[in-house]
């Protein structure tokens, strides 16, 4: 695994309770969104989708909720800061 989430993943009960994802996204367009997440099972997974376009930060989480996941040929172009996570299918 990538060593920048080597220690990342929850490895003890203790640490899945207080575990986040790491979330990163990216505009394609001004209404565009890629977004990607982390899963608590030591994988990750990223979405496309429409939004707004008035704030980006604000809008991500439409897109995880409700976003259409990106092939993964895709995904880890738009996000080489997973290489080495394995992407869910």
């Amino acid at each position: 695994m990538n060593s920048q989430f080597d220690n990342h993943f929850p490895k003890t009960s203790h640490a899945v309770e207080n575990w986040k994802p790491y979330v990163r996204y990216s505009a394609l367009h001004m209404r565009v969104l890629t977004v990607a997440t982390t899963r608590i099972e030591g994988a990750w997974i990223a979405y496309i989708g429409n939004v707004p376009g008035m704030n980006h930060h604000n809008e991500f989480e439409e897109v995880l909720d409700w976003g259409i996941s990106l092939r993964e040929d895709i995904a880890r172009i738009l996000y080489p800061e997973f290489e080495g996570v394995p992407y869910v299918k």
